[in-house]
């Protein structure tokens, strides 16, 4: 996508950080919109669940954001990534794998997830609004711990990847281990190469399970399958969906996301298919 002041002023309208429109491509300006981001549009599986993903090209992303959809991290961090050039920021693209609950250990960047970094004043920093539950701000590539509202993470050099770094996520958040990423830059092309398998393959776990999240400065909204959570500085507070109208409620009244191009038996047929599979995970956590 070319650049065009008109579609960067609707993205900070969806952000809901117009005021940013002119700011200096500085460290405060980054940081700005990264909470924005991960405050308005939410990490969001659900076009990939009902078989009708979209692109994660940089205008198949920001459209779909613009049209008041979500996405994964392919969308997400693609569209932040044009965004954050369009302010002059230097992007770079890096290839990154997530550890799920279930690896019995780190993956290596395997390409199951897209990482950003940019580096302001000299400083280098870790850039993702793909990871739902994680970062609400970026974080200097810096090992250390860094906690941000309830949640303390980890970054440190990556045992499995030469030169690369290892984001380890705060176990409180009841989602991922955590992920590595390659040290090297590479094009956006390779960073992206697993997109179509993992968002069409019906053994890709973005397929299988409905899953949406939004991060805010002192917690995280999640669904998983049809079990809402959230998690802030006052605990746990959680609860089972029953049907599809209440889906639909907390997709549009929590997580703010259009719900246009559904249409009811579709949406019913969603609620089934994920009522179950909230009924299987729930067995697996009751056994472990």
């Amino acid at each position: 996508m070319e650049r065009n002041s008109g579609t960067v002023a609707r993205y900070l309208s969806r952000l809901g950080r117009s005021d940013l429109a002119g700011a200096p491509a500085d460290a405060a300006t980054l940081v700005a919109l990264h909470r924005a981001h991960v405050e308005r549009i939410p990490y969001d599986t659900m076009r990939l669940v009902l078989g009708r993903p979209d692109p994660c090209d940089v205008a198949g992303a920001v459209g779909a954001f613009l049209a008041g959809r979500g996405g994964y991290c392919f969308h997400l961090n693609t569209a932040l990534a044009w965004l954050l050039e369009q302010f002059g920021y230097a992007v770079r693209f890096h290839r990154a794998g997530v550890q799920g609950p279930r690896d019995p250990g780190p993956v290596g960047a395997n390409g199951n997830h897209l990482a950003l970094t940019v580096t302001v004043d000299g400083v280098a920093w870790l850039v993702d609004v793909g990871l739902g539950s994680a970062l609400h701000e970026p974080i200097p590539l810096v090992a250390g711990r860094i906690q941000q509202g309830p949640f303390v993470y980890g970054l440190r050099p990556s045992d499995v990847e030469v030169g690369g770094w290892r984001f380890d996520h705060d176990p409180a958040a009841d989602s991922f281990v955590g992920f590595d990423l390659a040290g090297q830059a590479c094009s956006w092309v390779e960073a992206t190469a697993r997109h179509t398998e993992l968002s069409t393959s019906p053994d890709s776990p973005f397929v299988r399970a409905l899953a949406v999240q939004r991060r805010d400065a002192s917690g995280v909204d999640l669904l998983r399958w049809t079990w809402l959570v959230r998690i802030d500085e006052s605990g746990w507070h959680e609860r089972v969906l029953t049907s599809a109208d209440e889906l639909a409620e907390v997709c549009r009244s929590v997580f703010g996301l259009s719900l246009d191009g559904i249409k009811e038996p579709e949406w019913e047929a969603l609620y089934a298919g994920q009522a179950a599979g909230w009924e299987r995970a729930r067995a697996r956590r009751s056994a472990r």
